[in-house]
């Protein structure tokens, strides 16, 4: 069973749209500063911390944590964020293009992370784990959700559409265009059914947000060690999410470029890649299917199509489009065998759009681009309760949860 629950959350007075941000790890310490220059009600003053003091400072230095902790004790103080009077699920929608997507906000269990009823699909970094690891642990809060799923469950969707017939909290457009509504449900019959529709759920899966839990989990073991009084039921066993319905959720491709041919000439490298893939120059830029890629190379677009017995359709990382890819032909082809480490090759998000490829190509800074086929929610969750691991950049979530509009303090 799945355990979610309701906390008391402290969020924004009323001027929510001033005081959201986006996730700590979308932009860096120059993009925030610009971002929140001139607005002393940004989270980013809690999320990334560093922006109030000398740039010099050091990202990971003691002083960027105790003023994460100082700038979040003022937030409340000032009464620009309010506790809520009793425990409570929040409903967070967000809006783009024309579709909403509905998420439940509550409290998940880091002992259930540990035990794999929180799923992951993505190995974590140690030094992005260390730092989420130390801003929970001084802030004494968890202060950005991790984006999970679940299987989707008709009385869920049911009662969530009764939820937001109310008038919500807030509801506001950021600059980029996503809409932000966010209801409080605080009804105890409503919160019990919420309750007893996760206790029939065995697993939730982690969509984004794998340091965070992972982090979150430190926190709650270190306390635990720390704590001869330990029940389990402590406020740093817990960590903040906001939870959807898989079928609600919108997977981007998530592309790739690479500097160089490897050596080769343009067509050395179409005839070696033409044994593993049937190569047409289609002047298509979006592969339409699974197994079908899109390559910009020289000022033109082919469509790459797997051949058959070129990988493991039984296997869910095997078959995956970005394991094809990298172990077809950017591995024994390019020579990129770690896309991790690898400075030549460049992954781009699908918001930007393939026009951005076709860009970093014709400027000659990238050789080749390809373009990839989302990878499904399915075949996420296929490989999570596999207890596997996706290679890197498999997924690209949009649009980005708002940090900010509830925070869940220890």
């Amino acid at each position: 069973m799945a355990t979610v629950k309701p906390f008391r959350g402290y969020r924004p007075d009323g001027r929510a749209a001033q005081v959201a941000c986006p996730p700590y790890d979308v932009i860096n310490s120059r993009e925030a500063r610009e971002m929140a220059r001139g607005n002393p009600l940004s989270f980013l003053h809690v999320e990334k911390p560093e922006i109030d003091l000398p740039e010099d400072v050091d990202l990971y230095d003691a002083q960027v944590y105790a003023k994460g902790r100082e700038n979040l004790d003022k937030f409340i103080e000032r009464g620009i964020l309010k506790q809520d009077s009793k425990p409570c699920f929040y409903i967070y929608a967000q809006t783009m293009d024309g579709r909403t997507q509905y998420g439940l906000v509550g409290i998940v269990s880091a002992e259930e992370y540990d035990k794999g009823i929180i799923r992951k699909h993505e190995l974590t970094r140690k030094d992005k784990e260390e730092d989420r690891t130390r801003h929970i642990d001084t802030l004494n809060a968890t202060t950005g959700p991790v984006f999970l799923t679940y299987p989707d469950q008709k009385p869920m969707d049911e009662l969530v559409q009764k939820i937001v017939q109310h008038t919500p909290a807030y509801d506001f457009i950021t600059p980029d265009g996503i809409g932000h509504t966010l209801w409080v449900m605080d009804d105890d019959k409503d919160i019990a059914s919420v309750r007893k529709i996760f206790d029939a759920l065995p697993v939730l899966y982690i969509a984004d947000g794998h340091h965070r839990s992972a982090s979150a989990a430190n926190v709650a073991r270190k306390r635990k060690a720390e704590n001869p009084h330990h029940t389990g039921q402590e406020n740093y066993n817990f960590f903040l999410a906001v939870i959807f319905p898989a079928g609600q959720l919108y997977v981007m491709d998530y592309n790739r470029l690479v500097k160089d041919l490897n050596g080769l000439s343009e067509d050395e490298f179409l005839k070696k890649i033409a044994e593993k893939f049937d190569v047409q120059p289609t002047g298509k830029a979006h592969p339409e299917k699974r197994h079908e890629f899109g390559m910009y190379l020289e000022g033109k677009w082919y469509t790459l199509t797997a051949k058959a017995g070129s990988f493991d359709e039984a296997d869910p990382v095997a078959a995956l489009d970005v394991s094809i890819l990298q172990n077809n032909l950017l591995a024994p082809v390019l020579g990129i065998g770690d896309p991790r480490t690898d400075k030549r090759i460049h992954f781009v998000g699908g918001i930007r759009g393939l026009k951005e490829l076709e860009k970093r190509v014709n400027s000659g800074k990238y050789k080749v681009a390809f373009s990839m086929y989302p990878t499904s929610m399915e075949e996420l969750m296929k490989v999570a309760d596999a207890n596997l691991i996706m290679p890197p950049k498999s997924t690209w979530f949009e649009p980005k949860l708002r940090s900010g509009l509830v925070t869940y303090k220890f």
